[in-house]
């Protein structure tokens, strides 16, 4: 698991860190909307990586307990762009159609 200092580039990586910090507290997804004052939809969204509002992002950082930093990055390096790929050929079956 990434650290919460780590830097996310895609919205799955940073669904799969809100998911943790959601176990870690104890939460279900209801709790967590409820705390956020969202309805349950927006967790399953955010923690699956799909589409969102900013707003509703960030209540439920708040509600984690956690705040967005923005500060400037390069460009991904070769070795996080291979190993994206990887990732995704795993997950979907290697190079199967």
């Amino acid at each position: 698991m990434q650290a919460m200092t780590d830097i996310f580039r895609l919205p799955d990586e940073l669904g799969r860190q809100l998911l943790a910090r959601r176990k870690a507290l104890g939460l279900s997804k209801s709790e967590l909307a409820q705390r956020a004052g969202k309805v349950r939809e927006v967790v399953y969204r955010l923690e699956a990586g799909e589409d969102s509002t900013v707003s509703s992002l960030l209540a439920v950082l708040g509600a984690l307990g956690l705040a967005l930093r923005l500060e400037p990055v390069g460009l991904p390096s070769a070795q996080e762009v291979a190993r994206r790929f990887q990732m995704d050929d795993d997950q979907d079956g290697g190079d199967e159609p």
